[in-house]
C-alpha cells in the first residue's frame, strides 16, 4: 500500500470498541447463565476468533450486524469442540480460553497462525497445572499448538506473578472460577483490570487489595447474563493521538473512547510531553470521555516503571511520537513487548530506522532522540496492527512515498483505520 504525506487532520471519528472488553463479553456471556446482549462489539478478526471459539464449544451466539446475542451455557455447559480450534492471530483468545478450559472435564486443543505459533505460553500453563490442569505444547514445548485437559477438582491457588500481564492475570483468574477455595493472585505492576470489573458486572465477587497488586476470589462461582455496551478502545485512539499532536494543522475529536484508569498511560505520557490534549464529557458509569488532540510542541521524557502496564501496547506509537519531540525520551521496563504479535522492542525501532528515525533499541525498552524528520521508505507490518499502523500515521510526517507491506494486519483490531484517515485528511466530520 502507498502512503503519502498528510497537511492537516481536522474532524471528528468515532472510534472502534474496545478489544480487551470485546472478548471478554463473549466470554462472560457465554459462560453465563441466561441471556447477554452486547453492543458496539469490535468486528475485527480478533474478536471474531473469541466469538467463533465459543461457537465451537456449543454456546448459541448470534450477530445480527448490530447486537450480539449469547445464550449463556455457564461453566458446566461448554461442550467438546468437534476438532481443534483456531484462533487465529489472538493472543488473548487462546490465553485466557486456556484457563477457562482447564476447569472442563474434557480435553481441547488451540492453535493459531504463524505469528501465534511463536508466542510463549508457559506463563500461563505453569500456574493452571500447578492448579490440576493438564497443558502441553507443540511437540512438548511451550508454543501453540496447545492442548489442555481440564478438570473440575481445580485447587486453589495462590501465585505471584513474574511479569505485569493482564493476560496471564485474567487466565488465572478464569481458573480460579471454577475452582474450590480461595484464590490470591499478586501482580507485580497493576494491569489492566477489564476482568475484575466484568466479574462483578456478571455478578460475580472478587476482592482487589489498597495496593492494587493484590487479587483475592474464592470459587465456584456463577454469573448472570448482561446488557454490555462496549466503549472505544483507546489503544486503537492511540494512533490518532499522536497524528493529531504530530501532523501541521490538525484538531482530531474522538468520542465514547475508553478511559478505564488501568489502560490510561497514553494520556498521562502525552500530557507530560506537553501535548494539546483535552478530555471532556466524561461519562463515569461507562468509564468513557471525549478526546481532542491538536498539534503540539513536545519534549522527552522517560517512561518506566508502574506506568508502563497502563501503555504496554501504545508503546510503538509512542516511539513515534518521540521522535518528533524536543530531547530525548527513554522507554524502560518494557520486556513484555517482546512477546507480543512480533517483537515490538526490535520491530519499532528497526521499521522507523528506515524511515530515518534516531532510535535504539535497548534490553527493556527503547531510546528515541528528536525531533528527526522522516522521509518516506519501505516499511513492513510484520504481520503486527499496531506495527501497522504506527507505520501508517509515521507515513503522514515523512517526506516522499511511503509503501506498507502487509497492510492487512490493522484488520485485526481497526477494520476502518484507512477509512477514518482519508476522513480527516479530507476535513470530513462523522
Amino acid at each position: 500500500m502507498k502512503l503519502q504525506q498528510k497537511q492537516a487532520l481536522t474532524g471528528s471519528i468515532q472510534i472502534p470498541a474496545d478489544k480487551s472488553i470485546s472478548h471478554r463479553s463473549i466470554m462472560f456471556g457465554a459462560l453465563a447463565n441466561g441471556t447477554t446482549t452486547v453492543r458496539n462489539f469490535l468486528r475485527g478478526e480478533d474478536c471474531f476468533s473469541t466469538l467463533h471459539a465459543f461457537q465451537k464449544l456449543g454456546v448459541p451466539i448470534q450477530d445480527d450486524g448490530e447486537t450480539i446475542t449469547i445464550e449463556g451455557v455457564g461453566f458446566a455447559g461448554l461442550k467438546p469442540a468437534e476438532e481443534a480450534i483456531d484462533v487465529g492471530n489472538s493472543g488473548t483468545t487462546i490465553r485466557l480460553m486456556m484457563g477457562i478450559l482447564a476447569g472442563q472435564d474434557f480435553t481441547t486443543t488451540l492453535f493459531g497462525d504463524d505469528s501465534l505459533a511463536k508466542r510463549p505460553m508457559n506463563r500461563v500453563m505453569l500456574p493452571l497445572r500447578e492448579m490440576g490442569a493438564k497443558l502441553t505444547g507443540n511437540q512438548g514445548s511451550e508454543f501453540p499448538p496447545i492442548s489442555i485437559e481440564g478438570t473440575t477438582a481445580l485447587k486453589p491457588i495462590e501465585y505471584r506473578l513474574p511479569m505485569a500481564s493482564a493476560q496471564v492475570k485474567s487466565a488465572i483468574l478464569f481458573a480460579a472460577l471454577q475452582a474450590h477455595g480461595t484464590s490470591r493472585i499478586i501482580e507485580k505492576e497493576p494491569t489492566r483490570n477489564h476482568t475484575e470489573e466484568m466479574i462483578k458486572q456478571f455478578g460475580g465477587h472478587i476482592e482487589t487489595a489498597a495496593d492494587e497488586k493484590t487479587i483475592t476470589l474464592s470459587g465456584p462461582q456463577a454469573f448472570q447474563g448482561q446488557e454490555v455496551i462496549v466503549p472505544g478502545d483507546i489503544s486503537s485512539a492511540a494512533f490518532f493521538l499522536v497524528a493529531g499532536a504530530i501532523v501541521p494543522n490538525s484538531r482530531i475529536r474522538m468520542t465514547n473512547v475508553g478511559v478505564n484508569p488501568s489502560r490510561t498511560g497514553i494520556l498521562t505520557v502525552m500530557e507530560n510531553m506537553g501535548a494539546d490534549l483535552v478530555t471532556s464529557e466524561v461519562d463515569e458509569q461507562n468509564q468513557s470521555a471525549t478526546l481532542t488532540i491538536a498539534t503540539s510542541s513536545l519534549q522527552g521524557v522517560t517512561i518506566e516503571g508502574a506506568i508502563i502496564p497502563k501503555l504496554i501496547d501504545e508503546l510503538p506509537i509512542i516511539a513515534l511520537l518521540a521522535t518528533q519531540a524536543q530531547g530525548t525520551t527513554v522507554i524502560k521496563d518494557a520486556e513484555e513487548l517482546k512477546v507480543k504479535e512480533t517483537n515490538r522492542i526490535d520491530a519499532t525501532a528497526e521499521e522507523l530506522r528506515k524511515m530515518g528515525a534516531d532510535i535504539t533499541p535497548t534490553e527493556d525498552g527503547l531510546l528515541i532522540k528528536g525531533p528527526t524528520p522522516l522521509h518516506g521508505a519501505e516499511v513492513d507490518s510484520r504481520g503486527d496492527h499496531r506495527i501497522g499502523m504506527m507505520l501508517a500515521v509515521a507515513s503522514l510526517i515523512a517526506q516522499g512515498e511511503t509503501e506498507l507491506l502487509r497492510p492487512e494486519a490493522i484488520n485485526v483490531s481497526y477494520p476502518n483505520f484507512f477509512a477514518d484517515l482519508a476522513s480527516l485528511a479530507a476535513g470530513e466530520k462523522s
